[in-house]
């Protein structure tokens, strides 16, 4: 166990994980606590900014947003400016959900969610090769999810 984090710590943040909305007393209830050091643990968290919000998670499939794609892109430069300005751009786009920079032949991986492979082609087209930042980019579109979570594996890396 971490000597920053308690076993109710973690108890706490994984119940929050599953369900931000619980409300503190549930959860006191739950962890066999009273609710006001629940609170305040929760509070501390938050100030710490461990916990860094709360949020609804949607269902993609239901809003018919069927296609996940994870592109690799390299830059045509790699040079500071090219690099800030390809990450503000990405930033602006609501269907690149998620960007990493890359150790390895690849400059980025991006997680794209869109409706269907036409409105994935126009965004690739007109969007993200519009300009001259990208050399390459390659495509890789998700046939079956297996697993998909938000939850970070907080009770094996934390005890």
């Amino acid at each position: 166990m971490s000597e920053k984090w308690s076993k109710q710590d973690v108890a706490i943040m994984s119940s929050l994980q599953q369900d931000s909305s619980v409300s503190t007393a549930a959860l006191a209830e739950r962890l066999n606590s009273s609710q006001s050091p629940i609170w305040r643990r929760i509070n501390r968290l938050e100030e710490e900014g461990v916990v860094q919000g709360r949020v609804a998670l949607l269902d993609r499939k239901a809003l018919g947003m069927e296609i996940v794609v994870f592109a690799t892109v390299n830059l045509t430069q790699t040079g500071r400016q090219n690099l800030l300005t390809f990450e503000r751009e990405v930033e602006r786009h609501p269907e690149v959900v998620e960007c990493y920079t890359m150790a390895g032949i690849w400059d980025y991986v991006l997680k794209i969610i869109c409706r269907d492979v036409r409105h994935y082609e126009d965004f690739v087209r007109n969007t993200l090769l519009s300009g001259d930042l990208v050399r390459e980019m390659h495509s890789h579109i998700a046939v079956t999810e297996i697993k998909n979570t938000t939850e970070l594996p907080i009770s094996t890396q934390l005890v």
